[in-house]
């Protein structure tokens, strides 16, 4: 990283990695308008627009 001189095997994890450092966030959720530094992020965050919580607390009963 031409930044923080950190290593990266992969060319595409630099290329995520330094965008910590621009601020770019290029991946758009179309709901929210809200973005993000890589695809994966996106989708991520995109489950949030579901309502869908699909793991259930066995202690307290919440579910996420």
């Amino acid at each position: 990283c031409e930044y923080c001189n950190k290593g990266f095997k992969k060319s595409s994890h630099l290329k995520q990695h330094v965008r910590s450092h621009t601020g770019e966030k290029p991946y758009k959720c179309q709901l929210c308008g809200r973005g993000f530094v890589s695809s994966g992020v996106l989708k991520s965050h995109e489950k949030t627009h579901t309502g869908n919580r699909p793991y259930k607390c066995e202690e307290c009963g919440k579910s996420f």
